[in-house]
């Protein structure tokens, strides 16, 4: 190689363009430093930090937002950077700020190590971010596994709780199993692509753009479109698409609470981010493959996970379920954008749309919750709104939304989502969406009623003790996050303004 190639190679190291990920490291280091510089009295000062930083961090991302020159690669082709990677940035900073507010409510209830856990998810959301910009299977792999194996920490957090590690263990194994089919695929196109006696471009056969080319010249070939299908199967399992979806149960219950929540809004919105740069990028040649397939998957997770919530007791169980369904209908917006560019804004809104109801639902939860994070029953419930009306209220707007009641945010982007699916002519999957939404209504409603028109009923005999967890009193930190949140769904459901126009606008 060239010293004229090797100095032009260092030149594309640009580390401004990964500040904010830097940041978010620096930041995770610092936590652990202070735990062992300052006195233990000082302690529950850190996570104070942690938040601070983070918001320094996302105040400084949205100010540069949308800068000159945004769409370039970077690190020799390693990551692409875009005003859609800027979005999902902001969206995994945000998440990790609420999660981080919801991990001091759950943590005050267990005798746990608190610093560690904070910085976790730091670490987790920075390599998050990462992801949602890699432009390189080298890159999305290192980046992924970085994130499953904190999160195979996080998950089984509470280890004085058989669950919870029964729920690490679970996606341990079911984590393992995707990365091999996610890792067996990329050899298979790597194999297939990167054969030196091809063109030179298609030597860079594990990059994107490179791979996509490769694709365009090779229709029909079967290798690749058995590693094709191997890449999407280890995709599926990490957004809980059927029928890659059951450990989600299982996983969610035995979580912590918070970290329920980081799998259900980040992971999945980090798995969404790769499924659509490989689906309109690199296997956009594929169309004819990849299309069918992920049909056929939108449909099935539709089905399994509302049907499936229906018979559910435990809430944690229900919303990973739910959660399930929320990921046919992104998928059917992952088929629409293949054929229609307002599917991938109505997908990014959609997903903004879920952050903001099921973080709210999740911030309710974490306060119903008692020491034994893994039994939250919908009994738990009766009698919430007469005991907290600002708890129920919030809930009832987050279930809603979830639901897609208008005029709330969720009705919005499930709209958006079966608009784009309606123009890209895809009238059977969109009958099998809506037939998902009315299915869901039933349990989401069902928690409601529990909330606002059961009444707790205190075990029988007299005298027994009450089974029922107390509720944990709302701080003024955990109360005004809420509440915004509350009236974020309220408020973009009835006035997209800038935001929507920015995201569905193409």
């Amino acid at each position: 190689m060239t010293p004229e190639l090797l100095q032009a190679a260092a030149a594309s190291n640009q580390w401004s363009a990964i500040l904010p990920e830097l940041g978010l490291g620096c930041l995770a280091l610092l936590l652990l430093v202070l735990e062992i510089v300052l006195p233990k009295s000082a302690h529950d000062r850190i996570p104070t930090v942690a938040i601070v930083g983070q918001l320094a961090i996302l105040v400084a991302l949205l100010v540069n937002l949308t800068p000159a020159g945004l769409e370039r690669d970077t690190f020799n082709g390693l990551l692409h950077h875009s005003r859609d990677g800027q979005f999902l940035r902001a969206f995994f900073l945000v998440t990790s700020i609420v999660v981080c507010l919801l991990g001091r409510v759950a943590l005050a209830k267990q005798l746990l190590p608190k610093i560690e856990f904070y910085h976790l998810v730091l670490v987790v959301t920075a390599a998050m971010m990462l992801l949602a910009q890699s432009n390189h299977f080298v890159m999305l792999f290192v980046a992924l596994e970085t994130v499953t194996v904190g999160f195979y920490i996080l998950v089984s957090y509470v280890r004085t709780s058989p669950l919870s590690l029964e729920a690490g263990l679970k996606y341990l194994i079911m984590g393992a199993l995707s990365s091999a089919l996610l890792l067996f695929g990329i050899v298979l196109l790597y194999g297939v692509a990167g054969t030196p006696t091809l063109p030179a471009h298609t030597g860079q056969a594990m990059n994107f753009d490179a791979l996509s080319a490769f694709l365009a010249a090779n229709p029909g070939n079967f290798v690749a479109q058995c590693g094709i299908a191997l890449v999407l199967s280890g995709v599926a399992f990490k957004i809980g698409a059927f029928p890659f979806q059951i450990w989600i149960p299982d996983v969610y219950q035995g979580a912590p609470t918070p970290v329920t929540a980081f799998l259900a809004v980040a992971s999945k919105a980090a798995g969404f981010a790769v499924l659509l740069v490989l689906t309109l990028k690199a296997f956009a040649p594929y169309a004819g493959l990849t299309v069918p397939l992920l049909g056929v998957l939108a449909a099935a997770t539709i089905l399994f996970g509302n049907i499936a919530a229906l018979t559910q007791s435990n809430v944690k169980r229900l919303i990973g379920l739910s959660g399930v369904s929320h990921a046919g209908f992104l998928l059917l917006g992952v088929v629409a954008a293949v054929s229609t560019p307002l599917a991938l804004g109505a997908v990014y809104f959609y997903l903004a749309a879920y952050l903001i109801a099921t973080l709210a639902v999740f911030g309710v939860m974490t306060h119903v919750a008692g020491p034994n994070d893994a039994d939250q029953e919908l009994d738990h419930y009766a009698g919430l709104a007469r005991d907290n009306p600002f708890l129920a209220t919030v809930l009832a707007v987050g279930l809603g939304s979830l639901a897609g009641i208008p005029p709330l945010a969720g009705f919005m982007g499930k709209l958006f989502v079966f608009i784009a699916a309606f123009k890209a002519g895809l009238y059977p999957l969109l009958a099998v969406a809506i037939v998902g939404v009315v299915i869901s209504i039933y349990y989401y409603f069902g928690w409601i009623k529990a909330a606002f028109f059961e009444t707790w009923r205190a075990p029988q005999p007299e005298g027994t003790p009450d089974s029922r967890p107390a509720r944990t009193p709302v701080a003024w930190p955990a109360g005004v996050t809420l509440g915004l949140l509350a009236l974020a769904s309220v408020v973009l459901g009835f006035y997209q303004g800038c935001f929507g126009e920015w995201l569905l606008n193409r």
